[in-house]
């Protein structure tokens, strides 16, 4: 539980960006639910990256060495600081690079000065996640649950007071709801950064020792793949986005992120069941007990496709009714009628998603990490991104590329889990060069 819901917090961000801009009109809208997604697109690079200290962890506790954790937290951190100065680095490109895109003016200008502020919180975003699988690892769940709490709150009230300028501070407009989703990411970062300082939660009482240049790369080796795997996937729906679906107006491209926003209400929740099944498949292979994965997998799934079922129903039965809260003042009726067809489309993938997230994170935790980075891209570059761009230059519009979206997830859902039953997970010793 404490899992789903530091997830369904991460979640609300940049939903809240979106809907408490909706007042200021459609291109706001697309402005700040795209940059958002853009930014978010760059850092799940180090992002997926990171996760893979969870699973590290997860085993070595499994194995009985607690102790020997600590470490992998600082390897986290080394790559949440490159992060956060590669973002900085490339703030000054993306005018430059958003004006290669098919957007408005008006909308290109707001985009760009979203990003280039949400690229200052790269580095508090990644360093939330080292701490949160760290800490998940151990099996403490609850120390990014509260640090998520905090970040969703601040999200959220900063957003009130810097959007419109409450309480005397200047309306900033969409530029201060990325502000806002800035202080707040550092401010959820600050929280963990004390704990673990303070080895608060539960977390072993030494410091780390015994880092290696070796040891790093091997942390790198099996969770960049995972990152490239999060990274280009969506880059490659960012490009189409971005490129293609722009072409189409303004409408189409908010319609398309509110329901991605209101999508990520549903996924969010889910990936948290599926990294908390994640964290006890670690440690049941860290002790050997390989044959307790699959009891602990099919649990995992029958949360996650029990939640994603509830959910895609309500998207299928009520789907007008939920896209209305992006026009309250119904300024842009065509972005509630066309959200809505593609809201109720995205019903039809929520199975797949359950299915694709948990074995995935599963296959993950066990460090079949490189398999799964090849199979998501070549579903994502060479399958969903030509077919959708066809559909779309035929007349399918964005109702099209929801439909190549369903297509994608199920086909990620039958590798997955093809993979799974293929038991080639079992053979992967993550922890082969670790000393026992």
């Amino acid at each position: 539980m404490p899992m789903v819901l530091a997830r369904a917090t991460q979640s609300v961000i940049t939903f809240a960006d979106t809907f408490q801009v909706e007042h200021l009109g459609t291109g706001s809208i697309a402005a700040a639910a795209t940059g958002g997604i853009n930014v978010v697109t760059f850092a799940l690079l180090p992002m997926g990256t990171v996760f893979i200290v969870g699973s590290f962890v997860s085993q070595l506790v499994g194995r009985g060495e607690r102790d020997s954790t600590p470490r992998f937290a600082w390897y986290g951190l080394a790559i949440a600081a490159i992060a956060g100065l590669a973002a900085i680095a490339l703030i000054p490109a993306i005018g430059p690079a958003l004006s290669f895109t098919g957007y408005s003016p008006h909308v290109r200008a707001e985009m760009a000065d979203y990003m280039q502020i949400r690229m200052l919180s790269v580095a508090a975003v990644v360093g939330v996640d080292v701490f949160g699988n760290w800490y998940g690892g151990l099996g403490n769940t609850w120390m990014q649950m509260i640090c998520g709490v905090i970040t969703m709150t601040a999200a959220v009230l900063l957003n009130w007071v810097l959007i419109d300028g409450h309480l005397g501070a200047p309306a900033l407009g969409v530029a201060g709801a990325a502000w806002a989703s800035v202080i707040a990411s550092w401010l959820g970062f600050a929280f963990l950064a004390v704990a673990f300082w303070l080895r608060l939660g539960g977390a072993p009482r030494g410091r780390a020792k015994n880092l290696t240049g070796v040891e790093f790369r091997r942390v790198v080796r099996f969770g960049l793949p995972n990152g490239f795997t999060w990274f280009l996937e969506l880059a490659a729906f960012q490009v189409f986005v971005n490129v293609v679906l722009a072409r189409l107006g303004d409408e189409p491209v908010a319609a398309l992120n509110a329901v991605l926003a209101i999508n990520s209400i549903s996924f969010m929740p889910a990936f948290g069941l599926a990294s908390a099944g994640a964290i006890l498949t670690g440690q049941a292979i860290g002790r050997g007990a390989r044959d307790a994965v699959w009891p602990q997998v099919k649990i995992t799934l029958l949360c996650t496709t029990s939640w994603m079922c509830l959910i895609g129903l309500l998207y299928f039965v009520a789907p007008t009714r939920v896209l209305s809260l992006f026009d309250s003042k119904g300024l842009s009726p065509n972005l509630v009628v066309l959200g809505s067809t593609m809201l109720a489309l995205s019903a039809a993938w929520q199975v797949f998603d359950a299915l694709g997230i948990t074995l995935s994170e599963a296959l993950r935790s066990a460090g079949d990490t490189k398999w799964i980075a090849i199979m998501r891209l070549v579903l994502a570059w060479f399958v969903f991104a030509p077919t959708a761009y066809l559909v779309v230059e035929l007349g399918g519009g964005a109702v099209g590329a929801m439909i190549c979206l369903v297509g994608y997830f199920g086909l990620v859902a039958l590798a997955t889990t093809l993979r799974f039953r293929s038991g080639a997970w079992r053979s992967i010793e993550l922890l082969a060069d670790q000393p026992v």
